[in-house]
Parts: C-alpha cells; sequence; structure tokens
C-alpha cells in the first residue's frame, strides 16, 4: 500500500468494533477514561485524531500491539456529555486513510505517527468500474428492503454518484458487516478493488438475512401452532369440565410437564409424547388408559439422569473393604486398579466382575462392601432359577400385568443410572421354551452395546454403561461360553482355618453378640476354641456353618445369663460338647505308617481339600482290574493308565512280567457314598499299584497329586491351595506335586508353605524313588540332584525337597 510523505502526530483513540470511512460522519458513545482523553487532547490539536481499530475486542486496556496498522484520521465534530454516566458522545468525520508508524505514548491517552495513505487512481468512465458501482448499489438496495435498517435518504445519497470510493466507504458505514471484514475495507487502497470486496461481503450478509428470515417465520408459524392448539385445549376443558372429566385433562398436562422436563433424547421424547397423545384419546376408566399410565409412571420413574458421585480415594475405599472382609486379595486389588484408573481418567464407566467360588466364601458380601468403598448405590438381582428371557428383558407392555426386566427394576430400586448391580448366582440360569435368559444378558453386559439397552417393556434405549456389574457363581461350567467371555473372572478360593479363625474374631463373633444383645465381658471364646468348632463341627470352604455354630452358643450364653446360671460364659478347647453336643465331624486317622498297597492322594471339594486314601490289593487270579470306591469315567482311565505304565517297567520295579494274567487287582477308594471323579489321582494310584505288586512299602507320611500319562509324565492339576491345607490338617510331612505347579505354590497359605515340605517331580519314576521304602542305586540319587537343582529347589519362602 503506497503513502504520500505526510506525517502527523495525533491523539490516538482506539474503537471496538466500529469502522469510519473518508467521506463519511459517524457517531459513536464514548466510556473508556483513556479514550476520554484522546477526545480531548484532539482540541489542541485543530481537532484532528486518529481512530484505528482494536484486534481483540474483549482487551479493556489495549496496547500497541493490540492495534490495527491501518486506520482513519477524523476531524472531531462535537463531544456531548452523557446525561447520568461518566460517558461522552462524539461525533467525527472521516477525511483520510492512515497507517500507524509508531506509538509515541501511551498515558493518558495514546499519542502515534500517522501518515497519509492516498488512494491508488482509477480510470474513469471506465463500464467495469461503473458495473461494480450498480452492482453494490442494487446489493445495498436489496439488503434495506430484507433487513429495514437503511432509510430512503441513505439511498438518495447514493444516486448519480460514480465515484467509487465514496460509494464503498458510505455503503460499508451503513451496513452491518464482521468487524474484521470492516478493517479489510479500511486497508484496501484501490476503490475498485474495494468495491468487489463489499460485494462479495454484502453477498454473504444477504445469504444469512435470508436464513434469519426463513428462521423467524418457522418460528411464527410454530408460535400459531401452539396458539391455535392452546385455544382448541380451552375448548376441550370447557367440554370436559361439563363432562366431568377435567382432572384427566389435569393429568395429561401433569405428564407432559414431566416428559418435557426430563429433557430426553429427541427419540424417547418423541415416543413419551406419542404414548401421552394416545392417553389423552382414551375414554375415563379404560384398560387401555391404565395400561399406558403404568408405561408413562415406569418411565419418568427411572433415575435417567441422576448419579451418584462416585468416590476416587483410593485409600478410603481399601480400608473400608478391609473393614467389611479378611482376606480376599485379589478382588479388593482389582476394586482398587478400577478405582485408581477413575482417579486418573474419567472416560471409564462400569465394568464386570465375575466372583467364582464354593458357597459361603463372601461373593455376595464382598459386592455390597464394593458398592460402600465406592459410595454407590447397590441393586442385587438374584438370577438363581431364573427361565424366562422375559425376567432380563421385561414384558411387552401390551400383556397383562406387564412389567420391566429384572435390571431396569434394578435400576429403579437403585435410584441412580450408576449402581453397583450384583447379578447373584449367574450360573443357576435355565433356559427352557420361553427363552434362554443368558442369552438376554448378552447386551446387558457387553461394554460395546449396553450404552441402548432396550428393554420390552420401555422400547426406549436406556444406558447401562454406568453401571458397576457384579456377578457371582459357584462355578463356571453352566456359564455358557459367549457370556462368560464378557466378564472379568476372579476366583475365589476356600478359606483356610487361619483365615475362618480371624473371620470369626473379626466379624462373625462381635455380629452375633451384638444381634443375640451380649458383651465381650458376657461371652469370651479362646481361639482354640474357635479352631475346634472350625475342625469338629463344620465342613466347609466359607463360614455360613460356622456364623450358625456361633449364634448357638451366643444362644446358650443368653439362656445361661437369662435365667441366672451365671453372668458370663467362657469357652476353652474340650469345653465345647457341653454346649454344641458331640462333634459333627471327625478327620479320619489317616495310617501315617509305611504300609503296602496304601498311597496318601490329594482331593479337591466344593468345600476344600481332601486327603484320598487309595489301596490296592493284587490276588491270584486272571489279570481282572476292579474298581470300587463310586468313580467317574476320568478316575477308571486314570487306573488304567497307571496299570499301563506299571506293565511297561516291570523289570525297573522288580514286578513279575506276566501279573497281567496270573494276578487280579483290587484299586478302592474309601467313602463309596461319595462321587469321586478327575485326573489328579494318577500319581497315588500308580504308587499304589506299583507299591502292591512290589510288596514295597509306600511312605506313610508322604501325599501327592498330579496326573499320570502312558509314558509316566505327571502333568499340572488344579486346587493345589484347598489340597495342601488337606494334608497339613491331616499330619502329612511332605507332598509331591507336579513340576508344573511350583509356581502355584506362591497362592498359598503362608502357614502351609512353612509347614510343609514340597518336592516337585515330572516323572513317575521320581514319584517312586520319592515314594517307595527301596534301596536306591547311584544314578537315580544322582538323577535326583540334577533335577532339584533344575526345580528351583530354593525357592524363597517355599520349603522344596526331595
Amino acid at each position: 500500500m503506497a503513502e504520500d510523505s505526510r506525517i502527523m502526530t495525533l491523539p490516538t483513540l482506539t474503537m471496538r468494533g466500529a469502522t469510519v470511512y473518508p467521506g463519511t460522519v459517524l457517531n459513536f458513545d464514548v466510556e473508556r477514561p483513556f479514550s476520554i482523553a484522546a477526545l480531548n487532547a484532539a482540541i489542541g490539536t485543530d481537532r484532528m485524531i486518529f481512530l484505528v481499530g482494536q484486534k481483540d475486542l474483549t482487551v479493556d486496556k489495549p496496547g500497541a500491539k493490540d492495534l490495527y496498522e491501518v486506520g482513519t484520521v477524523c476531524r472531531l465534530g462535537q463531544i456531548l456529555k452523557v446525561p447520568g454516566g461518566n460517558g461522552v458522545k462524539a461525533i467525527v468525520e472521516g477525511l483520510h486513510r492512515g497507517r500507524l508508524l509508531r506509538v509515541t505514548a501511551e498515558t493518558p491517552c495514546f499519542w502515534a505517527n500517522v501518515q497519509i495513505i492516498s488512494e491508488k487512481p482509477y480510470p474513469l468512465h471506465d463500464r467495469r468500474v461503473e458495473a461494480e458501482i450498480r452492482r453494490c448499489c442494487e446489493l445495498f438496495t436489496e439488503y434495506g428492503n430484507v433487513s429495514g435498517t437503511v432509510t430512503p435518504e441513505m439511498l438518495l445519497k447514493l444516486i448519480d454518484k460514480e465515484d467509487p470510493s465514496f460509494v464503498a466507504d458510505y455503503i460499508a458505514l451503513n451496513v452491518y458487516l464482521r468487524a474484521r471484514d470492516k478493517q479489510t475495507l479500511l486497508e484496501e487502497r484501490d476503490p475498485v478493488q474495494r468495491l468487489r470486496l463489499l460485494g462479495r461481503f454484502l453477498t454473504r450478509e444477504l445469504e444469512i438475512l435470508d436464513i434469519e428470515q426463513d428462521i423467524s417465520e418457522a418460528t411464527s408459524e410454530r408460535m400459531s401452532k401452539s396458539q391455535r392448539e392452546y385455544y382448541l385445549r380451552e375448548q376441550m376443558k370447557a367440554i370436559r369440565a361439563e363432562l366431568g372429566d377435567e382432572n384427566d385433562e389435569d393429568e395429561v398436562e401433569e405428564y407432559r410437564r414431566k416428559i418435557l422436563e426430563k429433557h430426553f433424547a429427541e427419540d424417547v421424547e418423541k415416543k413419551l409424547l406419542k404414548e401421552l397423545d394416545r392417553l389423552a384419546k382414551q375414554p375415563f376408566g379404560s384398560s387401555e388408559g391404565a395400561v399406558l399410565r403404568t408405561y408413562l409412571d415406569t418411565c419418568l420413574e427411572l433415575p435417567w439422569d441422576v448419579r451418584t458421585e462416585e468416590v476416587v480415594d483410593v485409600r478410603a475405599a481399601r480400608r473400608a473393604l478391609d473393614e467389611d472382609h479378611y482376606g480376599m486379595e485379589k478382588v479388593k486389588e482389582r476394586i482398587i486398579e478400577y478405582l485408581s484408573v477413575r482417579q486418573l481418567s474419567e472416560q471409564v464407566k462400569g465394568g464386570v466382575l465375575c466372583l467364582v467360588g464354593p458357597p459361603g466364601v463372601g461373593k455376595t458380601s464382598i459386592a455390597m462392601s464394593i458398592a460402600r468403598a465406592t459410595n454407590r448405590k447397590l441393586a442385587r438381582i438374584s438370577l438363581g432359577g431364573v427361565h424366562d428371557e422375559a425376567e432380563i428383558r421385561g414384558h411387552r407392555k401390551t400383556y397383562v400385568g406387564a412389567m420391566p426386566g429384572r435390571l431396569i427394576a434394578g435400576i429403579q430400586q437403585a435410584g441412580s443410572c450408576n449402581p453397583v448391580l450384583v447379578l447373584d448366582e449367574i450360573d443357576k440360569l435355565g433356559s427352557d421354551y420361553r427363552g434362554d435368559p443368558s442369552a438376554a444378558l448378552l447386551e446387558a453386559l457387553d461394554a460395546e452395546q449396553n450404552h441402548a439397552f432396550r428393554d420390552h417393556f420401555l422400547e426406549i434405549p436406556f444406558d447401562l454403561s454406568e453401571c458397576f456389574f457384579i456377578t457371582t457363581a459357584n462355578t463356571t461350567d453352566t456359564i455358557p461360553r459367549a457370556l462368560l467371555d464378557r466378564m472379568e473372572v476372579i476366583e475365589l478360593g476356600s478359606y483356610t482355618d487361619e483365615e475362618k479363625l480371624q473371620i470369626a474374631k473379626g466379624h462373625l463373633l462381635p455380629k452375633q453378640r451384638k444381634k443375640h444383645g451380649l458383651t465381650g465381658n458376657q461371652l469370651r471364646i479362646t481361639d482354640d476354641a474357635i479352631r475346634e468348632i472350625i475342625s469338629d463341627y463344620t465342613r466347609e470352604s466359607g463360614v455360613r456353618v460356622l456364623e450358625r455354630e456361633l449364634a448357638a452358643v451366643c444362644r446358650k450364653a443368653a439362656a445361661r445369663i437369662a435365667s441366672g446360671e451365671g453372668k458370663s460364659l467362657r469357652l476353652k478347647e474340650g469345653e465345647l460338647e457341653k454346649v454344641l453336643g458331640a462333634p459333627k465331624f471327625k478327620n479320619s486317622a489317616l495310617t501315617l505308617t509305611d504300609s503296602v498297597g496304601l498311597v496318601h492322594g490329594l482331593a479337591w471339594t466344593s468345600v476344600g481339600g481332601e486327603v484320598l486314601d487309595v489301596e490296592c490289593a493284587v490276588l491270584p487270579g486272571s489279570g481282572k482290574l476292579e474298581l470300587t470306591g463310586n468313580l467317574g469315567d476320568v478316575m477308571k482311565e486314570s487306573c488304567q493308565a497307571a496299570l499301563s505304565f506299571i506293565r511297561s517297567r516291570c523289570g525297573e520295579l522288580g514286578i513279575e512280567p506276566d501279573f497281567n494274567k496270573t494276578k487280579d487287582i483290587h484299586i478302592h477308594f474309601p467313602e463309596g457314598a461319595v462321587p469321586k471323579d478327575g485326573p489328579s489321582a494318577g500319581c497315588a494310584i500308580t504308587l499304589c499299584v506299583a507299591s502292591a505288586l512290589s510288596g514295597v512299602p509306600a511312605r506313610g507320611d508322604v501325599a501327592m497329586t498330579g496326573e499320570v500319562t502312558l509314558r509316566g509324565r505327571v502333568l499340572p492339576i488344579g486346587g493345589l491351595r484347598e489340597k495342601t491345607m488337606a494334608a497339613l490338617r491331616a499330619g502329612i510331612h511332605e507332598v509331591l506335586i507336579p513340576e508344573g505347579n511350583v509356581s502355584d505354590l506362591e497362592e498359598i497359605d503362608p502357614l502351609v508353605r512353612s509347614q510343609l515340605h514340597f518336592t516337585p517331580v515330572k516323572s513317575v519314576d521320581q514319584v517312586i524313588d520319592a515314594a517307595l521304602r527301596r534301596e536306591k542305586t547311584g544314578a537315580s540319587a544322582a538323577a535326583e540332584g540334577v533335577f532339584l537343582s533344575e526345580c528351583g529347589a530354593a525357592q524363597k519362602g517355599i520349603s522344596i525337597c526331595q
């Protein structure tokens, strides 16, 4: 942009949103103190002042960097004081465009060196220039017709004007343009190019005005429609009043008000209003009206946007979990991890945990503790024995007595859209001709789909993604694979005797004392007495029966105190029989002496581990194999595999090669009324048969577990934690375990680790060498040492011997 040589030092006034052009007059209000000071300073400079726009309109005290480079040199006309305020009204006339070279002062007002910008010459009587002028005038006229802000006097000033600079500046002053567009026009030195820019800006403004007019007309039509509907409703009210049905109209309006206040999603609101319109048309007392009222009441009572503020304090949550439950470290650790992630990222919503374990270990109660630790509402949904899919998804509202499914009912019961939903006994779901409930749960438990869960009764989507689902089960065998895949499974094992003791002391006994109105001084039970209750009066993996036995003790104490027989009851070991009666369970006395054809195996049951004796008798016969003890197919196959392996090792074991033709073998598992199955008794069966055939006694202080193959390999097994606890209770000193289970030793109880010796084995030969009382060759002893070094016998905290 070219400038002439004239440079002036003028007071400078910064403009916010307003622009004055050369040859135009502008009046505006001035309130900022430094702007008023600039007007006063202009009186001393022959009323000349420089007006320049500021880049950011929100800046109240701009600096030199906040000002545009191009402004307008003006002559100050009048300054009028505004009554009742501190501001003034100024009238200025634009003279020249000017470039701000440098700000020389900023207080009490801006002073700047300004250089006059000359106009670029344009061809006179050029048809293109005339065409641009006519186009801008026509657009200006059209703008005036649409906006109504252009007076006829403004249009008269442009008649017969041939100066493109004046036409462009005058129109730009009198139309609404964005501040940056006005500044662009001010900075353009070429009048013809300025006309072209103005034409584009005016075209855009006209398009915006057309859109505004369409919006205004649509709003006006809606208002007219609303007024018409209001008039018709008033007439309907009068008619209903004559018929005595005015309460129905009030009810409909109340429903409408509640629906609109909820601010539902568009599709949900449309559905509810449609059902409301159907209700309004129903005659008084119709059955369809009752169905619609129930539907609307259910939808409006749901907590669509009601949330409880979740506690993400990890320490407080851990403290709450520890107060309610002893042990269960895996579950607690998983909940703490979830809360830690929530503390770092709010994008994580719900989750799906599946707690699997035997009865009575606290699966349901830990779920309730999770709700308390996270400050969420809780709803428990029992799924045991549910066969109907409609129990999960609800019934269509057209059916008599229809209601939402259990999930939506649980949300309604909790009163928030982010509760902890406990789906109890999910492994006991059934299916019949009415559908498969587990298939209905697939959508609800899928994080990618449950944001729009559709209940058959509601028929509108409800967001379940913020719910924390916790399912409980005794086994995963009966849970469909697709459903199990959607859940994070956490297994809860049986409690050890030591854990039961701590739970009884810290939770169960104080609870029962409080329930029966006893104090700690009125009933005292020693630790040894509690251990006796656990071993002689309960046989369970959890603590339910233990709690009942403690309740029985509390009742005896209450009866003793109430009858005046004493003021308190103190129980020690050996004194329980007079309170609880004869012991209900007695640990079978194991034969810990070395015996031929008798080996101690280890078994897992739903109530914990057991020591399972294996007995073998060799009789003269024709090679028959007799199996007794209520065995399953897998266990029978383990016996056949053990016998085949022994036949392949006859020479090494000192057994007659033709025993399969001259001897009958009878393998028996005591407690024949109890069903037994599984492959983990393979080691015990093989050793027992080898002992019976060779006549070599097996060690009585050793128990073992492991699956055996035809090649003599020992494979890993499950339930090692419970099995080792059973071995410790029975007085076993050493346990043979598969080499693949060495890593599982870290998860067993520390007391068990310290009391038992564990010998890892990877072949039956090593089992025989470790548990049969026979002479060992030097080669076999050396092989044992090599095996121990391979298995890492010196693991920290675990006693492993050979």
